[in-house]
C-alpha cells in the first residue's frame, strides 16, 4: 500500500510518500510545495491544488492521509489552512483518491507511542521508521511522513482487527 501524506497549510505545504510491503514501510519521496505571501489566495490555492494533483498522477498512492485541523487559536490561520485543505480535498477528488483525516494527537499515537510525544520524539521516530539517515526537513515534510505512518499503522490494526483467524477446536 502506498500512501501519500499531507501536513496542509497555505504558505508551505508539507508531503511524504510511505509504501508499506511485507510489513516495512519504506519512503518513497518527500518535500513541501511553498507559496508567496504576495501572491492572491487565489492563486496560492492553486498552486496548492495543481501540485498535489502532480504528485498524485506522479506517484499514483492508494490512499491520502491528511492532518485534521482541530484546533486552532488564531481564526484567521485556521481559515486559511481549511481553504488549503479544500484545494488538497479537491485535487483528490478530482483523482478519485480516498482521503483519511488524522488528528495531532493520533499521529503522535500512531508514530511515537505517546499521544504527547513532544515534536523532535515524532521526527526521532519517522526517521527510525523509514530507515533515514537524517531527519527529514523541513519540518512540514518530517509532519507529513508522520501523517502517512499514522494512516499505514491504522491501516494494518483495521485489516488484523477485520479478519480475526479462525478459532482453533
Amino acid at each position: 500500500m502506498r500512501v501519500l501524506g499531507i501536513d496542509p497549510g497555505l504558505a508551505i505545504v508539507g508531503f511524504g510518500l510511505v509504501e508499506e510491503a511485507q510489513g516495512s514501510f519504506r519512503k518513497i519521496d518527500y518535500g513541501h510545495i511553498s507559496t508567496s505571501a504576495g501572491m492572491e489566495r487565489c492563486q496560492r490555492l492553486n498552486v496548492i491544488y495543481s501540485n498535489v494533483r502532480l504528485l498524485i498522477t506522479k506517484f499514483s498512492p492508494n490512499e491520502i492521509a491528511v492532518e485534521k485541523l482541530f484546533f486552532c487559536k488564531n481564526v484567521r490561520t485556521a481559515l486559511q489552512v481549511g481553504e488549503a485543505r479544500g484545494a488538497i480535498f479537491t485535487a483528490a477528488a478530482r483523482e478519485n483518491t480516498p482521503v483519511f483525516e488524522y488528528t495531532p494527537l493520533q499521529v503522535k499515537q500512531a508514530v511515537a507511542g505517546y499521544g504527547r510525544a513532544g515534536k523532535k520524539q515524532v521526527q526521532q521516530m519517522v526517521t527510525q521508521l523509514l530507515r533515514l539517515e537524517e531527519v527529514p526537513k523541513p519540518d512540514d515534510a518530517a509532519d507529513a511522513l508522520a501523517i502517512a505512518l499514522c494512516h499505514l499503522q491504522s491501516y494494518r490494526w483495521q485489516r488484523l482487527t477485520s479478519n480475526p483467524s479462525p478459532k482453533k477446536p
